[in-house]
C-alpha cells in the first residue's frame, strides 16, 4: 500500500490507530496552525499592536537618521571650528576697512583728490544722505568728472587703492561737448568724455547708532560686532 492509499485510509474517529508518521505529521501540523493563530492574535489582532510596532520602526530609523547626522557633525567638528575662526578672521579685516564716523571727512577728501592726481577734472561731488544698514552705514557720493580714458583708468585704480572701502556704481561715460563751430562748418566733437558715477563708502555705527527698526528681524536680538582698532 502506497502513501496516497495509507492517508486516504486513516480514520479521523480513531486518530490513536494511525501510523506513527501520521500522527507526528498531524501534531505537527497542529501546532503551525496554532503558532500562526497565537501570532496573528497577539500582534495583529485583538491587541492591535502592528501599527505600534510600525510606528516604532519609523521612530527608530528617524533617530538612527538623527545619530548619522550628529556623528557626522561630531567627526568635523574640528573642520567646523577652523572655517569659523577663518571667517571671523576675514570679517575682522574687513571691518577695519570701515572708517569711523570722524573719519568719514578725510575719506570724502581721498576720494575726491584721487580724480584729481589723475587728472580729472571734477564737475560734481555730492555726498548724499546715510543710509544705516544692520552694523554700518552706507553713504553715496555722486561724482562727475571729465577727461580721457587713461585718466579714468588711473582714478578707478586709486579708488581700489584706497584703504578703506569704495565701491563704484552706476558707472556712465559719454563724450563731451563739441569744440567751436562755424556757420558753414558742423562742429567738431571733442575728445574729452565725461563719466558719471556713484562712489559708496561705508562707515562702522558706532555705539548708540543702530539700523531703523523696520529694517531688523523681529524677535531677534540684535548682536553687534565688535570692531577691532586700527
Amino acid at each position: 500500500m502506497n502513501f496516497l492509499e495509507q492517508l486516504q485510509a486513516l480514520d479521523f474517529k480513531d486518530i490513536g490507530r494511525w501510523p506513527f508518521l501520521f500522527r507526528a505529521l498531524g501534531v505537527g501540523l497542529v501546532f503551525a496552525v496554532a503558532t500562526v493563530l497565537l501570532v496573528w492574535y497577539f500582534v495583529t489582532g485583538a491587541n492591535g499592536n502592528l501599527p505600534e510596532l510600525r510606528k516604532a520602526e519609523a521612530e527608530q530609523k528617524s533617530l538612527w537618521n538623527t545619530f548619522d547626522e550628529k556623528q557626522r557633525k561630531a567627526a568635523n567638528l574640528e573642520a567646523y571650528r577652523q572655517q569659523l575662526a577663518e571667517i571671523e578672521r576675514t570679517f575682522g579685516a574687513m571691518l577695519r576697512q570701515l572708517p569711523g564716523k570722524t573719519e568719514v571727512p578725510s575719506l570724502l577728501v581721498d576720494i575726491s583728490q584721487t580724480g584729481l592726481a589723475a587728472g580729472l577734472q571734477e564737475r560734481l561731488f555730492q555726498p548724499g544722505g546715510e543710509v544705516k544698514k544692520d552694523f554700518y552705514a552706507e553713504l553715496p557720493i555722486k561724482i562727475t568728472l571729465t577727461g580721457g580714458y587713461h585718466e579714468f583708468g588711473l582714478f578707478v585704480s586709486g579708488i581700489a587703492a584706497l584703504p578703506r572701502i569704495v565701491t563704484l556704481h552706476d558707472i556712465e561715460i559719454t563724450r563731451g561737448s563739441t569744440r567751436g563751430s562755424t556757420r558753414n562748418r558742423a562742429p567738431a566733437p571733442s575728445d574729452e568724455l565725461t563719466m558719471n558715477l556713484t562712489a559708496k563708502t561705508y562707515r562702522y555705527l558706532e555705539e548708540g547708532e543702530s539700523a531703523p527698526a523696520e529694517d531688523k528681524p523681529k524677535g531677534k536680538r540684535e548682536t553687534k560686532p565688535k570692531r577691532e582698532s586700527t
